[in-house]
């Protein structure tokens, strides 16, 4: 990365605030002239589970959230909603209690890179983890299970993330068979800053890409220090599925900082992020995670951070750069202590992806049915 770059300041733009139904507040970052009103893109939208983890619900819970909020689709992430029902006979009745209330299923899991810092064995081997998640997928219905590399951690592993990535294309290729087969693809996701866009356009290239592809994270890519539309750009020829948010960043002293929140409530241009997707992802469904009120500082002016990216590209930064320069600091989400904490976050968590489901259909045009 060119030392060069120097210090931004902190100059941002206002935000215009758009009011949403039912009193709920709601902002959209407006760019060129504003759209007098949302076309349908017709672009399925749903939910990630991981967006109301502190309810707990288990699957049939929340299929039924997803019909309260009108959603096309519902990603399931983690296997704990399951309650270990892995059969097929248990998972074809969900996939029908699903689509009775007009809900598709995706699926997701966890690290099949066997040399992560993030993998578990719970499943076996990444082997058998991947091979149990395709034959779940296929008894849903899910056009995808998304699987994740690790974490920002792994590139400071022994022979950083290019090591981590040859071993997960080992996994990959191995399990391919079983995906063609089973008419479902294998999505990785950019995920907590383990690889950039174009990294993982790499992985899917050297793992033969067609059955291997991508679930994109609109967040993670902040924590590569990309801008989201960018990095979708990168991506949008292999995206299978999606876990999006929006994100608030800014500029301080030491580099930058990013805030994930609602969407519509930070500084991603999410008209252009939407015009491309799509453009360039027919069919793909949007699932929004919710991972909001937390920071996370970016030391970008000091060398030994780019020690974590040593092949990071200054166009990218300076993309990114220009976001931040679009935002202003936040204040994170402070629950309060003891008995009402537990509360106060499962609260929070079904405000944010309820006013974020309601700009998404409002606001930008997504979702398919009424």
């Amino acid at each position: 990365m060119n030392a060069a770059i120097r210090s931004p300041d902190n100059s941002g733009v206002t935000r215009r605030r758009l009011l949403a139904a039912g009193g709920l507040a709601a902002a959209a970052v407006l760019t060129g002239t504003a759209r007098a009103a949302a076309r349908r893109r017709g672009i399925p939208l749903g939910y990630d589970n991981f967006a109301v983890r502190a309810l707990k619900w288990n699957a049939r819970q929340l299929v039924d959230h997803a019909e309260k909020l009108r959603c096309d689709s519902l990603f399931i992430t983690d296997f704990g909603p399951f309650e270990g029902r892995f059969d097929d006979a248990s998972l074809g009745e969900l996939r029908r209690y699903a689509a009775a209330k007009g809900v598709g299923l995706v699926l997701g899991s966890w690290s099949v890179c066997p040399t992560s810092k993030t993998f578990k064995n719970d499943w076996g081997t990444a082997e058998e983890h991947l091979g149990l998640g395709i034959r779940m997928a296929k008894a849903l219905g899910s056009p995808a299970f998304r699987v994740v590399l690790g974490n920002q951690e792994d590139r400071k592993s022994e022979g950083g993330i290019a090591a981590r990535i040859a071993d997960t294309v080992a996994v990959l290729r191995k399990c391919r068979p079983l995906a063609e087969d089973a008419g479902v693809r294998i999505a990785i996701e950019n995920h907590a800053g383990d690889m950039t866009s174009r990294e993982l356009a790499g992985l899917v290239a050297e793992a033969g890409g067609g059955v291997v592809g991508v679930n994109f994270d609109s967040g993670n890519a902040c924590w590569t220090l990309e801008d989201p539309v960018c990095a979708l750009a990168n991506l949008s020829p292999h995206v299978a599925t999606t876990s999006l948010r929006d994100t608030m960043a800014w500029n301080t002293p030491a580099g930058v900082s990013c805030q994930w929140t609602a969407m519509g409530e930070g500084c991603t241009d999410l008209q252009a992020f939407f015009d491309l997707f799509e453009q360039a992802c027919p069919g793909v469904a949007v699932h929004i995670e919710t991972i909001s009120g937390f920071s996370r500082a970016f030391p970008i002016f000091d060398r030994e951070f780019w020690e974590l990216f040593p092949d990071g590209r200054a166009e990218d930064l300076a993309a990114f750069l220009a976001v931040a320069r679009r935002g202003r600091p936040i204040e994170p989400f402070k629950p309060p202590a003891g008995e009402k904490q537990a509360a106060a976050e499962q609260e929070y968590q079904l405000a944010e992806l309820s006013r974020s489901i309601t700009f998404c259909r409002d606001t930008l045009g997504l979702g398919v049915r009424g």
